[in-house]
C-alpha cells in the first residue's frame, strides 16, 4: 500500500514557482520517483481593501490586489524522497503545505 504525498505550492511570483516546481521535477526523474503533475489550478485574484485611519470616517484607499499561483505535485511512495522534498527550505514567497495518504489498491 504506497503512501502518497500531495504538495500543494503557492506564491505570487508565477516564474519563481513554475522554477521551484521543475526544479522538484527534474530531482523526481534523476531518483526514479513516481510524480503526477504538476497540476495547476486556476489563479487567485485577491483584494484587500485598505482604511485611511482607524475611525469609521476614515474614509478608504483604493484595495490592494494581488494574485496567487497554486500547483500541485502527487509523490507515490518514495516516501524517503518525498520527506526530503517536504522538509527543504524553500525560497521566501513560496507557501508549502504537505498531505500524505496511504491508498490501498482495489480488490484490498
Amino acid at each position: 500500500m504506497p503512501f502518497v504525498t500531495k504538495l500543494t505550492l503557492e506564491s505570487g511570483d508565477r516564474r519563481r514557482l513554475d522554477s521551484i516546481v521543475d526544479e522538484i521535477k527534474e530531482q523526481a526523474e534523476r531518483k526514479g520517483a513516481e510524480l503526477k503533475g504538476p497540476h495547476p489550478q486556476p489563479p487567485d485574484n485577491i483584494r484587500v481593501p485598505q482604511s485611511k485611519t482607524l475611525g469609521p470616517g476614515g474614509g478608504r484607499f483604493e484595495s490592494w490586489e494581488y494574485t496567487v499561483y497554486t500547483r500541485t505535485i502527487e509523490i507515490v511512495g518514495y516516501e524517503e524522497f518525498a520527506r526530503s522534498v517536504a522538509g527543504r527550505d524553500f525560497d521566501e514567497g513560496i507557501h508549502v503545505e504537505a498531505e500524505i495518504e496511504q491508498r490501498r489498491h482495489l480488490g484490498s
